[in-house]
């Protein structure tokens, strides 16, 4: 039986906006153990400051970030012609938010996040992504 090492380099990226951080610490070392590289951000002015998102394969945003929520930064992505799947994470999924992110085509995972909730609705955005 031979081992499978999954280089960096091919690893699936993900893009974690989150200002919280015991959930980005959460977040890295869940995606690292599944072989996804999370390369995250503060706040969605840091991710729009960055400029290229070098294979990337998913978004995940934090719905209530400061300055500009989730889904504005969202809106900000795709009007400079990102089109990646993208995820909202949030601890209020009020029926506005769920309708908003619904109309952006934008799946909801509620914090506290369960890892494995979060992991499939990644996996799933990624698929569609390759």
């Amino acid at each position: 039986m031979t081992a499978t090492t999954v280089s960096l380099a091919t690893r699936p990226a993900v893009i974690l906006v989150d200002d919280d951080p015991a959930v980005t610490h959460a977040v890295h070392f869940s995606f690292d153990l599944e072989g996804l590289d999370v390369r995250s951000f503060r706040d969605g002015e840091s991710l729009l400051a960055a400029g290229d998102l070098p294979d990337t394969g998913c978004l995940v945003l934090d719905q209530n970030l400061p300055g500009m929520d989730g889904l504005a930064l969202l809106e900000c992505l795709r009007a400079v012609g990102v089109g990646l799947p993208a995820i909202l994470i949030t601890t209020n999924p009020r029926t506005v938010l769920r309708n908003r992110a619904a109309a952006a085509g934008v799946p909801i995972v509620e914090k506290p996040l369960l890892t494995d909730a979060l992991l499939t609705t990644v996996h799933n955005a990624l698929a569609r992504q390759g």
